[in-house]
């Protein structure tokens, strides 16, 4: 379909309804003024999104999980609406599923998963869709423990077909450790998240949300082993 084409059918809003290419743009530049459309429906504040995600990973790492907002009434709630309070930058690793080490429910995360949690320009359009339209408050990169991506970039490897493009993705990351002593993959993983963050913060509708007050950026580190989420950015 060509975008042209998938503007003039609309796109499904905050409310559920069909936005024009027009209210898209309008609601674009409300974000880019600092501003949301009076009708837009009031989020919790970034810090206050960011408590809620890492008492969720406590719930998790102590296995007292409280499963919220996974009912039949919260499916029927975000059936026509979504309000996410946290857009996570995630691997797609089968090991790191946001909803579950973060004990958080249907409508609660946008997720955005991709190999070596690289920011794409199409992650990038789907991070900042969360935020302006969607009104996401927190945004999080987050990498984990002995990522495949990332140690495929450590080690140079050849790999086939389109699985080297999110090598190509990590190895810029990789000048700010080279020298840098400790275990390579590890120090790789944390600088990968801050290069990914930059990429981000390069994003004229991103900036704007976090100069407003309204956006947070951190980068976490989630450990296979223990199920902890670490703030590292």
């Amino acid at each position: 379909m060509e975008r042209r084409d998938f503007l003039k059918l609309g796109i499904t809003g905050t409310f559920g309804m069909a936005v024009t290419a027009s209210d898209f743009l309008w609601r674009v530049e409300q974000a880019k003024a600092g501003e949301m459309p009076p009708n837009f429906p009031e989020s919790l504040n970034p810090d206050a999104a960011l408590r809620k995600l890492m008492e969720g990973n406590q719930r998790f790492i102590q296995h007292h999980p409280q499963y919220p907002d996974q009912s039949a009434l919260r499916l029927q709630e975000v059936a026509q609406a979504q309000h996410p309070f946290a857009t996570i930058l995630s691997c797609a690793d089968s090991r790191v599923p946001a909803e579950i080490v973060f004990d958080q429910g249907i409508g609660d995360i946008f997720d955005v998963r991709i190999a070596g949690n690289i920011a794409t320009h199409e992650a990038i359009g789907s991070i900042e869709y969360a935020v302006v339209l969607l009104g996401s408050p927190l945004l999080m990169v987050m990498g984990h423990e002995r990522c495949g991506a990332v140690t495929a970039a450590v080690q140079n490897q050849s790999l086939l077909g389109d699985i080297s493009t999110f090598v190509k993705a990590i190895k810029p990351a990789l000048k700010k450790v080279k020298d840098q002593p400790g275990d390579a993959v590890e120090n790789a993983v944390v600088a990968n998240v801050q290069y990914q963050i930059e990429r981000l913060q390069k994003s004229k509708l991103l900036t704007e949300q976090v100069r407003s007050g309204k956006l947070k950026i951190v980068g976490g580190r989630y450990d296979l082993d223990t199920g902890k989420v670490s703030i590292i950015i």
